[in-house]
């Protein structure tokens, strides 16, 4: 267990949304509807009355913490030795490029790579002129 909570790891806890919000009762519906067998194209459908942009932001940090979850029970198996390039399959590299520290895109070894994607959308989630806390002020785009 200690591992899985190791700042170093790429485990992020999960963001969470305020009891009693309006976001908290769109996250309930999110999780009921994605837990009841039903099909997904009903489970994403905007509710009506919701607001189009905290209904997506719900679903974009439901599928973030997800995918952190997901990662953190393969990452111990893909190692920078057993994982050294970040690809989909023998026709497909991905190369990191963060116009910061990575000007050029840039081959990185899987885990590597992984981090720093894991990184940048977590930036992003918790950047409030993108995710902003408080409903109905999401930015169109």
């Amino acid at each position: 267990l200690k591992q899985v909570f190791n700042k170093d790891k790429t485990f992020r806890p999960k963001r969470k949304f305020e009891a009693g919000t309006q976001r908290f009762e769109l996250h309930k519906r999110a999780q009921a509807s994605l837990n009841s067998g039903v099909d997904l194209k009903a489970a994403v459908q905007l509710p009506s009355g919701e607001d189009q942009n905290d209904w997506v932001a719900v679903h974009v940090v439901d599928f973030f913490n997800r995918i952190n979850l997901i990662y953190g029970t393969i990452c111990e198996f893909c190692t920078e030795r057993t994982c050294p390039v970040m690809s989909g399959g023998p026709k497909y590299e991905y190369r990191w490029q963060d116009d910061l520290k990575y000007k050029k895109p840039t081959a990185l070894p899987a885990p590597q790579y992984m981090n720093l994607l894991m990184d940048w959308i977590e930036v992003q989630i918790n950047n409030e002129d993108i995710f902003p806390t408080s409903v109905g002020k999401c930015k169109e785009k």
